[in-house]
């Protein structure tokens, strides 16, 4: 059975907490992603960022754009573990609201999996191009 390490996308973009807000805004806008980890230094994961945590800034008033990131991030992060089954994460993406999910390993970042991500792999395998 496929393990979340099998799909995830490793080179992930993250932010730290104290990363000023309209900068993660320009990575996400940048990178085309919805959300990213935001991790201490040493990869350990603290929460997520997504495009929904920040839509506040449109409507409220110019002080926010001096925030962090840590003042907008959803914590504590839901994440699964490289070893954790692919069906899991799976099941996870489709009965919640999120986009993507990050992976960790012994407590650190190693990837993300998105739903673009799976909706690949599944081509991919019905293409013949991989194993179930």
């Amino acid at each position: 059975m496929s393990k979340a390490k099998d799909v995830m996308t490793e080179e992930t973009i993250s932010v730290k907490e104290d990363t000023p807000i309209l900068e993660a805004v320009e990575l996400m806008v940048k990178h085309d992603i919805s959300g990213m980890p935001v991790v201490e230094d040493d990869l350990t994961l603290v929460g997520v960022l997504s495009e929904k945590d920040v839509i506040e800034l449109f409507y409220n008033n110019a002080e926010d754009e001096k925030k962090t990131v840590g003042d907008f991030m959803t914590q504590p992060p839901i994440y699964f573990d490289a070893d954790d089954s692919l069906k899991d994460v799976c099941d996870f993406l489709v009965k919640n609201i999120f986009r993507r999910v990050p992976i960790i390993s012994k407590g650190k970042l190693v990837g993300i999996i998105s739903v673009r991500d799976v909706l690949e792999t599944v081509l991919e395998r019905k293409r013949g191009g991989g194993a179930g």
